[in-house]
């Protein structure tokens, strides 16, 4: 746009970035600069933008149009209703997700129920707080969820990379939660740690998978989407999860992986060969499973969440 066309009224700046990227995203866009809401957008089109604010809109809109995502223009984004700081350095959140905090939520509080009952007849203090880890949890979103979906849990979650966690504490301050973040390679940073509950949304996309190249991925960090081994199916991070949570979860503790539309199979084989039990897989709202997980066998199962 030029120096003329950028200095008319918010209105029309709006309809001109319109003919260039999706209408609703230059309105974001638009809002975003300059800080008015969608009423005085309509109510005040002839309200004009400063020079700063100006190259700054047309700065976006060229990214936009290039196809990098909203969200990142934005530097926000939204999940399970709430609105998170997203960076390149992170995945953008996708609603399949939903689909991994619901299943570990209803596990989570099985657990608590069935904890309370055995405090109740042992007359004990307190429930033991159930223990929760998410292995690779770049923007937080799925850890922050269950910290406040479960309250009484003790969250850790863990990334490899730096930029990620430092975008994911952003979150946790933003909605309050007690998390405990630690850098490291999936189980690397935990030591002998054990804990009730595993879940990961791990990158399963297999490396020159052509998707990689479409719709915004191209933008997204590739260590959060692809595995990165050459010729291999996407499934080597998953792999490595499972093999490892023999070592890190407590007898009767559980597993939720999200994984690719066409790995449910493939991941359940996987489970059930690593000896877990209760193995099966749940489907997002398009009907793909997109979750498989399954539990450790319990040492007593009427003993198990004590140990």
């Amino acid at each position: 746009m030029s120096c003329a066309e950028l200095s008319a009224g918010i209105g029309h700046v709006w309809r001109l970035a319109s003919q260039r990227v999706d209408r609703l995203d230059a309105r974001f866009l638009l809002q975003h600069v300059s800080g008015c809401t969608l009423a005085e957008l309509i109510a005040h089109p002839e309200r004009e933008l400063s020079a700063e604010q100006a190259d700054r809109f047309d700065g976006l809109v060229s990214r936009r149009e290039a196809g990098e995502p909203l969200a990142y223009l934005l530097g926000t984004a939204f999940f399970c209703g709430l609105e998170f700081a997203v960076s390149p350095a992170v995945l953008i959140p996708r609603p399949e997700t939903e689909v991994l905090v619901e299943q570990s939520r209803r596990r989570v509080q099985e657990l608590l129920q069935m904890r309370c009952q055995e405090q109740a007849q042992s007359r004990a203090l307190a429930c033991i707080a159930p223990r929760i880890v998410d292995l690779g949890t770049g923007s937080g979103i799925v850890a922050i969820m269950l910290a406040r979906l479960c309250p009484t849990a003790e969250l850790t979650a863990v990334d490899v990379s730096v930029a990620a966690l430092y975008v994911a504490r952003a979150n946790a301050v933003r909605h309050g939660v007690q998390i405990r973040f630690l850098e490291g390679d999936w189980y690397a940073s935990l030591g002998k740690e054990r804990f009730d509950l595993i879940v990961s949304n791990p990158p399963y996309v297999a490396d020159g998978d052509l998707h990689l190249q479409q719709d915004g991925l191209p933008f997204e960090p590739r260590l959060a989407l692809s595995d990165g081994v050459v010729g291999g199916d996407g499934l080597g991070c998953i792999r490595t999860l499972i093999d490892g949570a023999k070592n890190h979860l407590f007898p009767g503790g559980w597993m939720f992986i999200e994984h690719g539309y066409d790995q449910a199979v493939q991941t359940r084989e996987l489970l059930h060969a690593a000896g877990f039990t209760d193995v099966d897989s749940w489907c997002d709202g398009a009907a793909i499973e997109r979750v498989s997980g399954g539990r450790q066998p319990p040492v007593n199962p009427r003993n198990f969440s004590k140990l």
